[in-house]
């Protein structure tokens, strides 16, 4: 069964986080880049001293070439037009915001631990993969969004600089996200899905503190 998706609508809460990367970017092409890139990139050794880059790091980009941040910008503003309209600004941002954090997760874990990453492609798994569940809940067909998926997420294996690990981290909170919202749409639901989403924070920051304690 085939759906037609909604002409994008006004999307405030993605024009703004895409105009916040932008400027951050710019930041880092300046004379004084360094204050921007070095105080927000990750890399798991930071996260017992300085957890916020896990967070920050979802809005600075490759500073030596534009097409980090441009391709990323257009992947963004084409689900998040799309996203916005159908989630509602505030759980938008709550699923980009947390899609970051669950791509640092993912770092924190299976990454080097002094490799540094930059970018919101975190962010982008992690709105790809809400696309795909809520389209599945739609019962509409997943299956061209499922192969963009599939091949995104394969080529962090097989390009180098591609932290793959971000993007399954991404992806994984993404579908988790976009899972409560499509079963707590009901205005009577508004509690289990605060406190469902409350389960994924409480997770990501348990994961986080367990993997650091390894460490010190």
């Amino acid at each position: 069964m085939a759906i037609r998706l909604r002409l994008p609508q006004a999307s405030p809460v993605t024009s703004t986080l895409l105009a916040i990367n932008v400027l951050i970017w710019l930041g880092q092409i300046s004379p004084v880049g360094y204050l921007f890139t070095n105080q927000m990139f990750f890399a798991p050794l930071f996260a017992p001293w300085e957890p916020w880059r896990m967070l920050t790091a979802g809005f600075v980009h490759d500073w030596s070439s534009p097409w980090h941040i441009l391709l990323n910008s257009y992947a963004i503003w084409i689900f998040g037009r799309q996203l916005e309209p159908m989630v509602g600004k505030v759980r938008f941002l709550v699923l980009y915001l947390t899609s970051i954090i669950g791509g640092s997760v993912a770092v924190l874990w299976l990454s080097d631990p002094q490799t540094p990453v930059v970018g919101a492609s975190g962010a982008l798994f992690g709105l790809m993969g809400a696309y795909f569940i809520i389209i599945r809940t739609m019962g509409g067909n997943s299956s061209t969004i499922f192969g963009l998926i599939a091949i995104n997420l394969a080529m962090g294996f097989f390009v180098s600089g591609i932290s793959w690990e971000g993007h399954l981290g991404g992806l994984i909170t993404g579908l988790a996200i976009a899972l409560i919202y499509s079963k707590t749409r009901k205005p009577s639901q508004k509690s289990m899905q605060l406190i469902s989403l409350t389960a994924v924070w409480g997770a990501l920051a348990l994961l986080t503190v367990l993997r650091i304690n390894q460490w010190v």
